[in-house]
């Protein structure tokens, strides 16, 4: 369902800017008079503000998006930063500057082409091959849109697509540019390997109680148990906020009235036509035969109405409903070509039209059904109203506790029971926490969060005792911790990890004698010693078979412009290898499609460098002026 949305959402894709922050037209509580607030503009863009709302707006929605990404893994605290804030705002002013561009170059869409672009929206058409104008409208209604919502949003889209599109679709890369670093990805090189496996000098290894003492104590972190203590930690969110609001009958009315447009299905008509083509551009002798041609069809049908879908289908010019009859299914207004719309919702049911002349040609129409327009009664979004006042009423609310939280946990430091009790948390305790947060850890538990964690290990918590700061975890959360018990670090005893000790001394120095054995032979091959090296393979930096795969890019990298050449790697624990390259060459059958696909991702990143000073441009005629800084701003409040 997200997907479908998504999909057709967000069609400019001009810069991967855009692509990550996609355009806001925020449909929430702005209706609800009484929880409007001010419209604090942080930014102008052509005139126009972009205001707190808007911005605030945007990074719930951008969260909202990353959290349907990366589900229970998605850490809020990734885009709680400086940057994050920085690009939300960087792509609403980019928007606003194409947008301008729009309008001033007086682009627009013309009602067939939305139409088109909504009938490709997969899973519209049904498995009877025509458009399922219910299902359109509850994928809409999950989203929290109309279809007058939805197609305003489209078509404003795909206006800017235009904009976006006249620089991107002229962008190409140079056939030689391309070839030549495809030639590069594609070279061969024969190759030859002799590898020296750490393992293979263990036996070797002759260990001593010394070098076990020496390399527990030279590294003596490795050994170390962390500091570690156990902590108190009240939480407060929008769901204890949420606990203590109740929204009454009166508000819940109020919103509904206000907000009646919501709550509203237009009225739907279905009809059926016959489409006699003749082009906009067609001549006057084209034009004047397809619509002599309509004019008699017209007649037939007038004559025999019930023969209407079987004339159609013999007759009409328009394929996509031609075989169905003529039949459109239902739409509403703004669905059509204005002539055709007019005409349709002029006629009663069962009536024929005249000829009816369009940009596509000439029409005849019969009104089939008609669906009237109805409005949901009360009680049947009466829950839906109560939960959506709730989470803004919470919001808001959210902040005021928030204030009370900051400041009791940091005025009343000895404890957090005062806080807790004030505002009706719960005091709860987690032991076992380190400097760093534990990845074995549920992406859930707050008291993980690095920065929380930053604040219990500082001396202020740890030596004095005192309550945490209260730290924002995630939008509307924030904790508050005080440590019971410290635990410093402590070195875990030498007759405790011995044994591990032993494995990684002679690890150590069994990687080392591979190592002094393979540079040894490295040496003697580039002094004429051929011998020892394996069988014969090729490959390239798309084919490795055959050798080690950490190797190849010191393989491919090898100055080889006099043959053989030899190059070695050290391969860490896995010992060292030595490579005899003895020639160079290119594929037989190269790969034309990954070919293909290189010129392509060549000519896309040319096109966003293009796209990104276009953009600059845009924006300078629009005269950006940034009248807040955001990137200091706390992360929005999330509408749970």
């Amino acid at each position: 369902m997200f997907d479908f949305i998504r999909t057709h959402q967000r069609l400019m894709q001009f810069v991967l800017l855009l692509f990550i922050f996609p355009s806001f037209v925020f449909f929430g509580l702005e209706g609800y008079t009484r929880f409007s607030e001010g419209n604090d503009a942080v930014a102008k863009v052509a005139g126009t503000s972009i205001t707190q709302q808007e911005f605030d707006a945007a990074q719930r929605e951008q969260m909202d998006r990353f959290r349907q990404m990366f589900g229970g893994q998605f850490d809020p605290a990734m885009l709680d930063t400086p940057e994050a804030r920085q690009g939300v705002l960087d792509g609403l002013i980019a928007q606003r500057a194409i947008a301008a561009e729009a309008s001033s170059k007086r682009l627009s869409v013309s009602d067939q082409a939305l139409q088109q672009t909504i009938l490709g929206i997969p899973g519209i058409i049904g498995a009877d091959g025509k458009f399922d104008s219910e299902r359109y409208k509850s994928l809409l209604a999950a989203q929290g849109m109309t279809p007058s919502m939805y197609e305003a949003r489209l078509r404003q889209d795909l206006v800017m697509q235009q904009v976006s599109g006249s620089v991107q679709d002229t962008a190409f890369a140079p056939k030689t540019v391309a070839n030549r670093l495809s030639d590069l990805n594609d070279q061969e090189r024969t190759v030859q390997e002799a590898v020296f496996k750490t393992g293979d000098y263990a036996s070797q290894v002759k260990v001593t109680d010394e070098m076990l003492k020496s390399f527990y104590e030279k590294n003596a972190k490795q050994f170390e148990i962390p500091e570690q203590v156990k902590a108190e930690y009240v939480v407060l969110n929008s769901d204890a906020v949420a606990a203590q609001i109740t929204v009454s009958d009166a508000d819940i009315k109020s919103y509904y009235d206000q907000n009646a447009a919501r709550y509203s299905e237009e009225e739907q008509r279905r009809a059926s036509h016959i489409l006699i083509k003749a082009d906009k551009g067609a001549s006057a002798a084209d034009k004047a035969a397809a619509k002599e041609k309509a004019e008699k069809l017209l007649a037939q049908v007038r004559k025999t109405p019930a023969d209407f879908a079987k004339v159609a289908k013999e007759n009409s010019q328009d394929p996509g409903s031609a075989e169905r009859g003529g039949d459109l299914d239902f739409f509403g207004k703004g669905m059509m070509v204005k002539p055709f719309e007019d005409t349709v919702f002029k006629l009663k049911q069962g009536d024929i039209s005249e000829v009816v002349e369009s940009d596509f040609g000439y029409h005849i129409i019969q009104l089939t059904a008609v669906k009237p327009a109805v409005v949901k009664p009360l009680d049947e979004v009466k829950s839906q109203i109560a939960a959506d006042i709730k989470k803004q009423l919470a919001a808001k609310k959210f902040t005021e506790m928030a204030e009370q939280f900051t400041n009791m946990v940091y005025e009343q430091s000895e404890s957090l029971k005062p806080a807790a009790d004030k505002l009706g948390l719960k005091i709860e305790t987690a032991a076992g926490l380190t400097r760093t947060p534990n990845p074995a850890t549920a992406p859930t538990a707050l008291y993980n969060n690095p920065k929380f964690l930053n604040a219990l290990f500082s001396d202020e918590a740890i030596k004095n005792k005192r309550n945490t700061e209260a730290i924002e975890v995630a939008p509307s959360t924030l904790i508050a911790g005080r440590v019971v018990e410290h635990k410093p670090v402590a070195k875990r005893p030498f007759e405790e990890v011995q044994e591990v000790v032993r494995q990684r001394v002679i690890q150590e120095e069994a990687a080392a004698l591979a190592k002094k054995a393979g540079e040894a032979k490295l040496a003697a091959a580039k002094s004429g010693d051929n011998a020892g090296f394996g069988e014969v393979r090729t490959v390239s930096r798309t084919k490795a078979e055959g050798v080690n795969q950490a190797a190849l890019p010191s393989i491919m990298r090898a100055d080889a412009t006099k043959l053989p050449a030899y190059v070695g790697v050290d391969l860490g624990a896995q010992g060292y290898g030595v490579y005899k390259i003895t020639k160079l060459g290119q594929p037989a059958n190269p790969d034309t499609a990954r070919r293909n696909a290189e010129q392509q991702q060549i000519a896309n990143a040319l096109a966003q460098q293009e796209a990104l000073a276009y953009l600059e441009v845009l924006k300078k005629k629009a005269k950006v002026e940034v009248l807040k800084p955001v990137a200091a701003q706390k992360a929005a409040p999330e509408a749970n």
